[in-house]
């Protein structure tokens, strides 16, 4: 579709602090982050390459630029949509641990299964589970062990959507 190959979203990064998150463009709308509808399996709005990249996973790519920057990790918690992140702050509790460390563009969570939509409290607990126990557990062979498991499981799966 017409607009830009990349764009960025305005997420929290390391203590909270606003950053700005690079993708490549997969719907047909740009959304600054501070009102979004998540996308959702088989949502209008995802363009076909875009529901490509999307499925792989490779919509991420672009936030090695966010790394080289200093604001992302290769591996940490994911970051979260601005909106997203107020509305959890007040119903998960330690949330906001999670901000301790650099976002990552791949984590414990996305190993671990939890991918694709949070349209439920439940699936951010599990994610928040994960990103809390990243914290907790973590050492330099996690962080390889993520990143291979992202290699060979992560980019495939039917939650990327």
């Amino acid at each position: 579709s017409r607009g830009p190959v990349l764009f960025k979203q305005k997420r929290y990064g390391v203590n909270g602090e606003e950053i700005n998150v690079w993708k490549f463009r997969s719907m047909t709308v740009c959304e600054n982050g501070n009102d979004i509808k998540q996308a959702t399996k088989n949502d209008a709005r995802i363009t076909p390459f875009g529901a490509f990249l999307r499925r792989t996973s490779l919509d991420e790519l672009p936030q090695f630029i966010n790394v080289l920057q200093g604001y992302m990790s290769v591996v940490g918690p994911r970051p979260h949509a601005v909106a997203h992140n107020e509305l959890y702050r007040k119903k998960i509790q330690g949330y906001m641990l999670r901000h301790k460390v650099k976002p990552g563009i791949t984590g414990l969570a996305q190993i671990s299964g939890c991918r694709g939509e949070t349209d439920t409290l439940d699936k951010m607990e599990a994610r928040i589970h994960h990103d809390l126990e990243y914290l907790k557990k973590w050492t330099l062979w996690l962080d390889l062990k993520i990143v291979f498991l992202t290699i060979f499981k992560g980019f495939v799966g039917n939650q990327a959507y």
